[in-house]
């Protein structure tokens, strides 16, 4: 063992916190600003033939307006299901079909929803920061076990810390900056 084998633990620790960015940007997507996205809808949960299936499965979503979607489903009979779906989830969002399409208006934001909304951002935050950690624990202790096992010198041990406590820095900064952009996005006016 050399520190060729904690540099592959530090690679593996890159990918994973690589994931649990991924994670949480796709988590920051699906919270509502006062622009319309796709984002917003995509993975809802629709009941179809008693299987849930997410939203961008079952129709195309279009941003026709900035305030507003239109969802075109593939089959009409799913139109119901959709609607139903978009009432139960917690957007806070009406739809209005005729038959073929789903339109749906986003209201603006009041400061009391922004502020909520930044709340469930900030918990989706710590969420992230606290994956990153636990993925820094996990390689720590298999660092410290190479050096137990004397397969790795104690500078190596060293090191190898140091480097592990660069990547979470780096990646726990990240986190930060999308939190930053998000805030300032739900919080235009």
């Amino acid at each position: 063992m050399s520190t060729d084998e904690i540099k592959d633990l530090l690679k593996d620790a890159d990918s994973r916190m690589r994931g649990a960015i991924q994670s949480l940007t796709d988590d920051l997507s699906g919270i509502r600003t006062g622009r319309a996205s796709p984002a917003l809808v995509e993975k809802l949960h629709v009941e179809y033939y008693g299987t849930p299936t997410h939203l961008m499965q079952l129709a195309t979503i279009s941003v026709p307006e900035p305030r507003s979607l239109m969802i075109k489903p593939f089959d009409a009979g799913s139109i119901k299901d959709i609607e139903k779906a978009i009432r139960t989830s917690n957007l806070g969002l009406n739809p209005n079909s005729d038959g073929k399409v789903i339109h749906l208006n986003l209201p603006p934001l009041d400061e009391e929803r922004r502020r909520d909304l930044v709340k469930q951002m900030h918990h989706r935050l710590e969420e992230a920061r606290v994956a990153v950690r636990n993925i820094r624990r996990d390689l720590h202790n298999d660092i410290r076990d190479y050096e137990k096992e004397k397969l790795i010198t104690e500078d190596d041990l060293k090191r190898g810390e140091e480097d592990l406590q660069k990547l979470t820095d780096k990646f726990i900064e990240e986190i930060g900056r999308h939190g930053y952009n998000k805030e300032l996005e739900i919080m235009e006016v």
